[in-house]
């Protein structure tokens, strides 16, 4: 994962196609992949977990997140990447994104008939809840 993301860093298209398994390379876009690279300034990987893909095994997964600057904004890439040997060489294959973690508000909900939280006086659903 670290050379791949290493090559995204340095615009190594070709070693990219290289590294994508041979089976998964037909819906390959290089092109798009090109823009990609050149147009984001990468800022960092951080490997968040790792499953397999030690010696012996045939598979492994790897996630992470890359973080990088595009049109002036800070955004960040997380996925869980799956990778395959095949002649001794690791190969990505595929991958899924990680779903979002449910964030509940820190603060108790303000209820239709409690005073509003503005200072008005009133009733929230008479005041900034009217809707």
């Amino acid at each position: 994962m670290r050379s791949r993301y290493s090559a995204y860093v340095e615009c190594a298209i070709d070693y990219l196609g290289e590294t994508l398994h041979p089976n998964h390379r037909g819906d390959w876009d290089r092109d798009a992949t090109r823009r990609w690279a050149e147009n984001a300034e990468w800022r960092g990987l951080e490997i968040i977990a790792v499953e397999a893909g030690q010696p012996g095994d045939n598979e492994g997964r790897v996630e992470f997140v890359a973080t990088f600057d595009e049109q002036g904004k800070t955004q960040r890439h997380h996925e869980r990447g799956r990778f395959r040997t095949q002649g001794n060489r690791w190969y990505y294959v595929d991958c899924e994104v990680p779903k979002p973690q449910t964030q509940r508000h820190a603060t108790p909900r303000v209820g239709r008939n409690d005073p509003c939280p503005c200072g008005s006086g009133q009733k929230f659903k008479r005041c900034c809840g009217a809707a």
